[in-house]
């Protein structure tokens, strides 16, 4: 095996590093930037949760949607999204799992946790 091979190899995955960074604070970002507050894109952002909130627990699933939906719209760089919710003990947060493709690689799966508090602030792991 070259050098040169080794080198390109870690490249790639410093890259690949990058922009896993990348993608998860601009996640963090746009989920937390409720739609209508971007002038420019009005449908940017999540569905307002105060809205769904008081539907708990149907409303899960408009939640889930809505985050896969933004994803896809706004985040060119991740490809074939899921989202799923992840059952929790925590009765101040719902949370969900991001599992999808780096819209660049065959292989690199990014699996992110989230959740979202009662004030409708959204974590990203």
């Amino acid at each position: 095996m070259s050098s040169r091979g080794l080198l390109s190899r870690l490249a790639t995955g410093a890259r690949q590093n990058d922009t896993v960074s990348s993608v998860v604070d601009h996640l963090r970002d746009m989920l937390n930037t409720p739609q209508g507050e971007s002038i420019t894109v009005p449908d940017y952002g999540l569905v307002d949760f105060a809205d769904v909130c008081h539907n708990m627990p149907e409303a899960i699933g408009s939640i889930q949607q809505s985050i896969r939906a933004t994803i896809l719209k706004y985040e060119p760089r991740l490809r074939n999204v899921s989202v799923r919710f992840v059952p929790s003990d925590d009765q101040l947060s719902v949370r969900f799992e991001v599992v999808a493709r780096l819209a660049d690689s065959r292989r690199s799966v990014v699996r992110l946790r989230t959740a979202m508090n009662t004030g409708g602030h959204m974590t990203v792991e």
